[in-house]
């Protein structure tokens, strides 16, 4: 199907060579493909699913994470700092 909807957009483009009404109309075929193509998952995967929401959860997943380590680092620094100064001072 998506083959055939560019070869219709590859003909428009041709067409606007006699009028370029159809330049406009392929633009806007283009645009509607992307837009469709982006709504729907942004593209195929090998098993022909999307992934979106894969790396959607990956995204989600990702930024707690981040979060934790941002809100704990902070909680926490002073401790680290004084167990690494220990740390060292053990070594010695």
């Amino acid at each position: 199907m998506f083959v055939l909807l560019l070869i219709l957009a590859l003909v428009l483009f041709g067409f606007g060579f006699l009028n370029p009404l159809w330049w406009l109309a392929a633009a806007v075929l283009v645009y509607g493909l992307t837009r469709l193509g982006r709504d729907r998952g942004g593209g195929r995967s090998r098993d022909g699913g999307s992934d979106l929401g894969n790396y959607r959860d990956y995204q989600e997943r990702r930024d707690r994470r981040e979060r934790w380590d941002r809100r704990y680092s902070r909680q926490h620094r002073a401790r680290w700092r004084r167990e690494d100064r220990q740390d060292r001072e053990r070594r010695r």
